[in-house]
């Protein structure tokens, strides 16, 4: 009879051919899919020419230009075309082209290519964020990833789990983005160094797929190897119309070993913004408003859902941005773009003198449409905000809410919504 085990080991397990594992064990598994974006593909894709060996699986390749698309110079433009050539030589069918594509984390989950039971890993940190559908996934280099590519295998380390239980009802203006934040704020951005960070609780339950997405998607931020989420019926029901194959529920045993269990109230958790230039560095945002911004941010892999758009939206209503701020608004994927045409959120946005985006990573990291310049300061829905991470070195990134950066851009300092009333 197999050992009681947590949700990563036994999607470990199942897709390592054994029956139980135990964390620290090293393990080789089968691969339900490889992820690589317009930064890391073509480094990928010169591993898999190395090997010589083509790609395993042409339907098990995710391809998405997203990090500088549209092509910001003639380098990005490069590596596109090294992607896109590659990913027609090879007849990859879940390439992406500029057009149809968006941020690959929310992309692949919309698509249904990313489903519960899912082993899959990327060539980006935040490829954790599919565990918000109870898959197993991770970022890894990416010469990993070319391996992956050509072989449909990789080795993983069994990762201890920390189990995190919230119960209770969020406080008013609190959200799943606070959530998580005020976790890396308690343990620190190494608290759950090579750990999968487990989630459950009523506060969890009654979260939306989207916030579990979110939660899910900044465990790296933590240190975590993997974000993990149960499945649920509003898990069932977000993925049956969409899964391109069939999904696998695992669920923890009752008894399964963890290395931690942190028991959160959610009374606790209060709208938060993470001051630089580390996420653990959190702060109630109503202790925070001293700050004026020169910019706010709304969109990313971690909030540019139609959730966010809705919630960023709901606050500009009426309002428009503060004089000499900009307020740039990312959708994450061209479904959520149209989406928000249909709910006439565009019309919010702009009247509110935003400034609106086609889908892309953009200025999350640097790459473009929302530089920093010396000394700006800027609240952003993103997920990092080290030291030069968007612009130039001596420009800040606070972490906070979609709800919070459009308050704050009409503010133009860190503000709760209610603050505009």
């Amino acid at each position: 009879m197999a050992r009681p085990m947590t949700m990563a080991e036994k999607i470990l397990a199942d897709h390592a051919g054994l029956d139980e594992v135990v964390p620290g064990q090293l393990i080789e598994c089968d691969l339900d899919g490889v992820l690589a974006n317009d930064i890391t593909a073509p480094i990928a894709i010169k591993t898999v020419r190395q090997i010589g060996a083509g790609v395993w699986d042409k339907d098990k390749i995710f391809l998405v230009p997203d990090h500088y698309s549209p092509n910001k110079d003639i380098k990005s433009a490069e590596q596109t075309k090294v992607t896109r050539d590659f990913a027609h030589e090879m007849g990859i069918s879940h390439y992406f082209e500029q057009g149809c594509m968006g941020i690959e984390h929310a992309l692949l989950p919309e698509k249904g290519i990313v489903v519960p039971g899912d082993l899959v890993i990327g060539a980006d940190s935040h490829t954790c964020t599919y565990g918000g559908l109870g898959a197993f996934s991770t970022g890894v280099g990416s010469t990993d990833a070319g391996v992956g590519m050509a072989t449909g295998r990789a080795w993983f380390k069994v990762p201890e789990t920390i189990r995190f239980e919230i119960d209770g009802e969020l406080p008013a203006g609190a959200s799943a983005k606070d959530i998580i934040l005020y976790i890396i704020g308690q343990i620190g951005v190494d608290g759950a160094l090579y750990c999968a960070m487990e989630f459950a609780g009523s506060t969890i339950r009654d979260l939306s797929i989207e916030g579990r997405l979110t939660i899910a998607n900044m465990a790296i931020e933590a240190g975590g190897k993997a974000g993990l989420f149960e499945v649920d019926d509003k898990t069932r029901a977000y993925v049956e119309p969409r899964a391109e194959h069939p999904m696998r529920e695992y669920h923890p045993d009752p008894d399964a070993q963890y290395k931690q269990v942190i028991r959160i109230d959610a009374a606790d958790i209060v709208p938060t913004v993470s001051w630089p230039h580390l996420p653990s560095n959190t702060h109630p945002v109503a202790e925070s408003r001293h700050i004026q911004i020169d910019q706010a941010v709304i969109g990313s892999c971690t909030n540019g859902r139609i959730e966010d758009m809705r919630a960023a939206a709901e606050v500009l209503r009426g309002r428009t941005v503060a004089d000499g701020v900009r307020c740039i608004v990312i959708p994450a994927t061209q479904a959520v773009w149209l989406q928000c045409v249909h709910e006439g959120l565009m019309d919010v946005f702009i009247n509110a003198h935003c400034v609106v985006s086609t889908p892309t990573c953009g200025p999350c990291l640097g790459g473009y449409m929302g530089i920093l310049a010396a000394g700006e300061k800027c609240v952003s829905s993103t997920n990092r905000n080290f030291v030069g991470r968007m612009g130039d070195p001596s420009s800040e990134v606070y972490l906070a809410s979609p709800a919070v950066a459009a308050a704050s851009a009409v503010a133009g300092h860190i503000a709760l919504p209610s603050d505009l009333d």
